[in-house]
């Protein structure tokens, strides 16, 4: 049995959930829930990265504690998940003991060459929890928060990136470390060509509120939040403890891909492998950069008012459309806009028109006919469809090239040729006919067509494959309900 290892990033707390991370959520758990389907022995990691300044900010500003804040907070994730139907192993605390053990051994384990702490001076972005120079910034302020950042004088350590500036150019042009897509491969590589500057890799308990992870040896220093977020990958699988280290760690490790959006791309293209060469760790295999949704072309911002709750989404439409609309007309790789009207027509064309639809016409001629489908084809469409599905390149390279919307697309035109086929056969003509054999192959067929969508469906929405299946293999056929009531307008 092979292993495969996927994780999503883990998003900071200060403030609710939103579609973006739901994005990211539905894209990793269809790539999961596909190796499964394969055979593959997967862990699915997810998470929340409860040690930002941003977090001990937005406490202050809600007047609670900030273990107060992450708690209530990070329960919203946990909720997220289990709204959106995810089927991730673990959910990774970075508050807990288990995370700041294994957080500190990746320090020391380190080359001490790597680490050395100087006096530093320079412009951070709490939003992007990173210093940022100069040129980085847009009208003085960070292009990506829209927010001047504070001038920040102390003293730190320093993680010494530059001694891996070549080797990385190296790992990347090669594809051992692949990123994906290819012009975000391009984006790191032109960035590592600019020359990489050391990183400072802690800051001071004071500025940090005591709050994070303690650096070893240095009590009066944490970790810069990312070095300690980085190493989430690695302490969910029991990096620090010896029992767990042997079983799930050697199992698991190294990751065959991290699933992030674009605005982290630089921590886990050229900071997180860094740290792994240092501490003489494996690379990980890949890393899918997805892009940002936007709302009416901008980006998704509270103070514009332009969030969109998905716990709201999926009270008011369900799951499985919204899992569907994110993979299907938001674009895997780049920004995209969410737009509601065009939610509710893809709603009603493509889930109530289309899929819904066909299997109640299908199963409501199979019951109105009294058609018996032959156990022999129940039984073995399931196994087929799966062979099938693993015989189809086509559809395993959308899949592991994260082209979600592709192999939606491949599914719908397989569902359009089954009503194409209905129509064509006119079994409603053969039942008057009494051509009940020509009545019973056609439809017999069209049964079978819809069992092999719903097997190549199971990743995407598992609920809905789970239904189509269970009325479809029934003792006995009965017409299904609709499966997506169409929206009213």
């Amino acid at each position: 049995m092979n292993k495969y290892y996927i994780t999503t990033a883990i998003p900071y707390v200060n403030a609710n959930p939103h579609i973006g991370f739901a994005l990211e959520l539905v894209q990793t758990d269809v790539v999961a829930r596909f190796h499964r389907q394969r055979g593959d022995e997967v862990f699915f990691l997810t998470g929340a990265d409860e040690n930002s300044l941003k977090n001990v900010q937005a406490a202050e500003i809600a007047g609670i504690t900030t273990q107060k804040l992450v708690n209530q907070n990070t329960q919203k994730f946990i909720d997220l998940t289990r709204a959106l139907n995810i089927s991730n192993n673990d959910f990774i605390r970075t508050t807990s003991t288990k995370h700041f053990a294994g957080a500190q051994k990746l320090w020391q384990a380190c080359r001490p060459e790597d680490i050395y702490k100087k006096s530093y001076k320079g412009y951070y972005c709490v939003g992007c929890e990173a210093f940022v120079t100069e040129k980085d910034l847009v009208g003085g302020k960070c292009p990506e928060h829209n927010t001047a950042p504070e001038l920040v004088e102390e003293k730190n350590y320093f993680f010494k990136l530059s001694n891996y500036q070549k080797k990385l150019a190296r790992l990347i042009k090669s594809d051992k470390y692949k990123i994906a897509p290819e012009s975000r491969k391009n984006e790191v590589l032109s960035f590592i060509e600019m020359g990489l500057e050391d990183f400072s890799a802690s800051r001071s308990k004071a500025r940090a509120k005591n709050w994070g992870v303690p650096v070893p040896g240095d009590p009066e220093q944490v970790m810069y939040v990312w070095f300690d977020a980085l190493s989430n990958y690695i302490t969910a699988l029991g990096y620090d403890s010896p029992a767990e280290r042997d079983e799930k760690f050697k199992k698991f490790w190294p990751a065959d891909a991290h699933v992030v959006g674009k605005g982290i791309i630089r921590f886990h293209a050229i900071y997180w492998p860094a740290m792994l060469l240092s501490a003489g760790l494996p690379l990980p295999k890949e890393l899918f950069v997805h892009g940002y949704i936007n709302i009416a072309g901008e980006k998704m911002s509270k103070s514009l008012g332009n969030v969109i709750d998905p716990f709201a989404l999926v009270e008011k439409y369900g799951v499985e459309p919204v899992r569907y609309y994110l993979l299907r007309y938001i674009h895997p790789v780049q920004d995209s806009d969410f737009d509601i009207k065009k939610f509710e027509e893809a709603y009603n064309s493509d889930l109530a028109n289309g899929l819904g639809n066909l299997v109640s016409r299908v199963t409501g001629l199979i019951e109105q006919n009294e058609i018996e489908i032959k156990s022999k084809v129940k039984s073995s469409a399931s196994a087929k469809a799966t062979a099938d599905r693993r015989q189809s390149k086509v559809f395993e390279k959308f899949i592991s090239n994260y082209q979600f919307d592709q192999a939606l697309k491949y599914i719908w035109e397989k569902i359009a040729g089954l009503d194409s086929y209905i129509s064509k056969e006119e079994p409603w003509a053969l039942a008057k006919a009494g051509k009940k054999e020509k009545l019973e192959k056609v439809l017999g067929k069209a049964a079978q067509g819809i069992l092999e969508v719903a097997v190549l469906l199971e990743p995407f929405l598992p609920e809905t494959s789970r239904k189509v299946r269970e009325i479809l293999t029934a003792k006995e056929i009965k017409k299904a309900a609709p499966m997506f009531p169409r929206l009213e307008k």
